[in-house]
């Protein structure tokens, strides 16, 4: 794999006593979109704004395109576009005015934004103001606005936060093309695990300011051990028919009517017809596979938020 393009190495921080980073070593490689997961107070936010500079870590370092020492690390910084948790939107502004002034705030050669206005899907709206934007508006501004610069990493904390189903599937498409188009590295939080699911490439989870996982999405697809579910009154023959039948042994019994069958993922149609050939009554059959809300749950151990 090329080399990472922001890695960290025990990066660590402390307000007081509380400890929101501890000992987090990530890396974040080129043309990926990463997913990061985790409950409200594990660390993702803080994580994202000491990556771009807004929080100064306790201990531990960074290594930004390559670059370790402070002040290289400050100039490489503006290859990262970022939104950490709201747009920064001018709500008087049209928005290639609120393009125009954060242009002029980060020292960018001034341009029309056309560029920008047309990856957002914004353009043709230049005379609306900001306060008249819709929710999925602003995102896809505040997005806009991090994308100035032509960046080689965006770090987005909660992008599709509040928007209705067109609008996220607005923001991931938007998302799937920067990466795929213009090869962006994307950093993205979001508590919408089934829309990540979409859009990520690569997943880090993190829990209590650690990191406790990180995988690609063939790891966590192979992880997920996707399975059969049959449901019958007829547990004994059911048993027999799979192991006669079917020839397998590849199955767990999971309650007094139910079996998980871990073969023929693919060919459903011939269990079910053989199961009615051999006179098995099933009262339910699925697909069934673990989700990415349940891996995450099973490694953070509970539903509770912090």
């Amino acid at each position: 794999m090329n080399k990472p393009l922001i890695e960290s190495n025990n990066l660590t921080k402390r307000y007081g006593k509380f400890v929101a980073l501890n000992n987090v070593s990530i890396q974040l490689h080129r043309g990926e979109i990463y997913g990061l997961i985790g409950k409200n107070g594990a660390g993702k936010t803080t994580l994202m704004r000491t990556l771009v500079g807004l929080s100064i870590p306790t201990s531990g370092r960074m290594i930004l395109f390559e670059q370790e020492n402070e002040k290289s690390i400050q100039i490489e910084r503006k290859k990262i576009g970022c939104m950490i948790e709201n747009p920064s939107i001018i709500p008087y502004l049209t928005a290639q005015e609120n393009l125009q002034l954060h242009q002029k705030l980060r020292g960018l050669k001034r341009s029309n934004c056309e560029a920008e206005l047309n990856l957002v899907g914004l353009s043709i709206d230049k005379k609306k103001k900001a306060k008249d934007f819709s929710l999925g508006m602003k995102q896809r501004l505040g997005i806009a606005i991090a994308l100035l610069g032509n960046p080689e990493v965006m770090i987005l904390d909660e992008p599709i936060n509040g928007l209705d189903p067109v609008g996220v599937a607005e923001i991931r498409d938007l998302l799937i093309n920067l990466c795929q188009q213009k090869n962006i590295t994307i950093l993205i939080s979001s508590h919408n695990l089934p829309e990540l699911y979409q859009v990520a490439t690569q997943y880090i989870f993190i829990d209590k300011g650690k990191i406790v996982r990180s995988m690609s999405l063939a790891e966590l697809d192979k992880e997920s051990n996707p399975y059969l579910l049959i449901s019958c009154n007829q547990l004994n023959s059911l048993v027999e028919v799979l192991k006669t039948a079917l020839r397998t042994d590849n199955f767990k019994i999971v309650a007094d009517d139910k079996v998980e069958l871990y073969d023929y993922l693919n060919d459903t149609e011939y269990v079910s017809k053989t199961l009615v050939e051999n006179d098995i009554v099933v009262t339910s059959f699925s697909y069934q596979e673990e989700t990415l809300e349940n891996y995450f749950l099973s490694l953070v151990g509970g539903k509770n938020n912090d």
